[in-house]
């Protein structure tokens, strides 16, 4: 049996990151997509194209899936053949996360409807268009998920993550004082125990 882990890597990360899970899957094949889209609408295109090409040759897929990576697969590959799925520090209610920075950037609801786009000075340009897509476009997930999420991040709550791995049936593994972002030796090695652990 051929079994493919295919990874989506978050906002500023690369397909390169997907060598970090080569030991923890090793009857895998472990292929990094190293997507072009940075909207919803432009990953419904393109994630099923590659899905599609890469897994083909499989008899099993596993996404490892990383913050906006989580969302645009949920958006874009919930209908593909996939076996199991790792979140890690995933964006599951895209809705809310917009009008969190809405309010971190004193931007209202009406304002943005009428500017259309609006640059904040933390690095985020706030989208009308991309509010209405997540408003008109809800997540259904049902492929079977584990998520692992740190105590300290800061895009997502515990409530917010708490609530969706409930409603999806997945259980949640909270690392205290972990990030958003999981990086440092102790927040890698708690990763790579959490994925060891959740593949028995």
């Amino acid at each position: 049996m051929k079994n493919l882990v295919l990874y989506v890597h978050g906002k500023g990360g690369n397909a390169d990151e997907a060598l970090h899970y080569k030991s923890l899957f090793p009857d895998a094949d472990v292929h990094g997509f190293d997507y072009k889209a940075d909207t919803p609408w432009d990953a419904k295109k393109e994630f099923p194209v590659y899905f599609d090409s890469v897994a083909a040759d499989y008899d099993e897929v596993t996404l490892v899936v990383n913050s906006i990576g989580a969302f645009f697969s949920m958006n874009a590959l919930a209908d593909k053949p996939v076996k199991q799925a790792y979140f890690i520090s995933p964006i599951v209610n895209m809705e809310k996360l917009i009008c969190d920075m809405m309010t971190w950037a004193g931007v209202s609801e009406e304002e943005l409807r009428e500017k259309k786009t609006v640059p904040t000075n933390f690095g985020e340009t706030l989208s009308w268009e991309y509010l209405c897509y997540v408003r008109e476009n809800p997540i259904k997930w049902s492929i079977p998920t584990k998520i692992l999420y740190g105590s300290n991040d800061n895009l997502t709550s515990l409530d917010t993550m708490r609530d969706f791995a409930r409603r999806i049936g997945a259980p949640l593994t909270v690392m205290d004082g972990g990030e958003h972002w999981f990086h440092t030796a102790e927040q890698m090695a708690f990763l790579d125990r959490w994925v060891r652990t959740e593949a028995l």
